[in-house]
């Protein structure tokens, strides 16, 4: 019988081995909140994740597409060094704050950079200032100048507005704040960064501009970067509301928009603060604010779920928005339905838009739904008989002016008939 293959182990080495892991440093940054798109989100839409014109942060900072708006950086960079007395004194002065935060402000970033200490403030600065200068002039607090390419070509401002929002495109608030403190004309500018940031993307959400914004209710916040103060404009709404469900594993799906209609259920549109304020009334009405179907939401939604996905300790609030509306919307008629109701401002065609929520949430694990008490009171709703019946009834006989008069003339016709019939009757002897 031929000698089994003996397999010798190196006891030494495996305890070198074991040595060596132990001495490594494993833990995971709790203070990273700017990651890069897990590949299992990337792959359903690569497009929505990555930079298109303008690398801000580290991550695309080599990519040499992008090179070319890199000019318009350092335009901007200039207007803010003319604005000083000493613009050398000024650069100087931006490079060393920026310096003092370098190492908090890499501990934001999940993952390696492959940046030297210099690389990486210049970076931060550049990108920082470019940032800040950009929201100032769209709140007029800076002229926009005719040969700005960013205001003068709408393109531009398109990709701009698509760079932005991307989680891996991110620059900490930390660095944002100094570098808005350190370039702020103390005179004359009264807004805080908070509310120039969220006047630039007052329209990202609805079509209708939100109220005017409270600033100390973000600043008790801790902030993270632009995605995440998005975010919060969304989710601080809801505090006085019910939270995420705690009940592990607990799911129930909210039924189509045409099911809900054939239920009785009615479909209001609200103004509201957040678009993730739904709500169900006990009469049998969902109340959904609008929301604003354009260009960047399918990237803003998508970041917004990742960020969800990969911050520890975030709830899945917007995921659980993006589950409860593909449960709305089944078919193209569900689609019309919500239009019907100006419950979507759509800039896209209708097919466009069914396919948008069936996709957006693909892999993102929900592990609390928030909109868990909202379906059970839905479902609930329409599995009484009572409401079925009711819609059934109007819709069938009330539908139209014809349908109504119709029924008028039949009841009429019915009564005739009726008191014909007495009148006409021998009497009872």
């Amino acid at each position: 019988m031929a000698e089994r293959d003996q397999i010798v182990v190196d006891v030494k080495l495996l305890g070198s081995s074991f040595e060596d892991m132990m001495a490594e440093p494993l833990a995971m940054a709790l203070n990273a909140s700017i990651f890069k798109t897990p590949k299992i989100l990337l792959r359903h839409n690569e497009s929505a994740y990555i930079p298109h014109a303008f690398s801000f942060g580290p991550f695309h900072c080599k990519n040499e597409q992008l090179k070319l708006t890199q000019r318009i950086k350092w335009k901007y960079m200039q207007g803010i060094l003319r604005r000083s007395p000493d613009p050398h004194l000024k650069w100087r002065e931006l490079v060393d704050a920026i310096a003092s935060l370098k190492d908090p402000a890499r501990q934001c970033y999940a993952g390696s950079i492959d940046l030297d200490d210099r690389e990486f403030i210049e970076v931060l600065v550049l990108d920082g200032c470019f940032i800040i200068e950009l929201f100032r002039k769209d709140c007029d607090i800076l002229p926009k100048e005719p040969d700005d390419p960013i205001f003068a070509m709408s393109c531009f401002l398109e990709y701009l507005n698509h760079d932005l929002i991307l989680l891996e495109n991110q620059i900490p608030w930390l660095v944002l704040e100094r570098l808005f403190s350190l370039t702020m004309a103390p005179d004359s500018e009264r807004k805080s960064l908070i509310m120039v940031t969220l006047e630039y993307f007052a329209n990202i959400f609805s079509s209708k501009k939100p109220d005017e914004t409270k600033p100390e209710q973000f600043e008790v916040r801790n902030i993270k970067h632009i995605l995440d103060l998005l975010r919060h404009s969304l989710v601080l709404p809801l505090e006085k509301g019910y939270k995420c469900s705690n009940r592990k594993r607990e799911w129930d799906i909210c039924p189509s928009a045409m099911t809900l209609q054939e239920s009785g259920i009615k479909l209001q549109r609200v103004n509201s603060a957040s678009i993730l304020d739904i709500k169900f009334r006990s009469n049998g009405v969902l109340e959904i604010p609008p929301l604003l179907i354009q260009e960047t939401t399918e990237t803003l939604f998508r970041n917004l779920i990742s960020f969800e996905q990969c911050c520890p300790n975030y709830e899945p609030i917007v995921t659980s928005y993006a589950k409860l509306m593909d449960s709305l919307i089944d078919t193209n008629k569900d689609v019309k339905l919500l239009f019907e109701y100006h419950l979507i401002d759509n800039w896209l065609n209708i097919g466009d838009v069914t396919q948008f929520f069936k996709k957006l949430y693909y892999d993102a694990r929900v592990k609390n739904f928030y909109y868990l008490p909202v379906c059970q009171e839905v479902n609930l709703y329409c599995r009484h008989w009572r409401s079925r019946l009711r819609y059934a009834y109007t819709h069938r006989y009330c539908g139209s002016p014809w349908a109504i008069v119709s029924q008028v003339v039949g009841t009429i016709l019915l009564i005739l008939a009726i008191l014909q019939t007495l009148f006409s009757s021998p009497p009872f002897k």
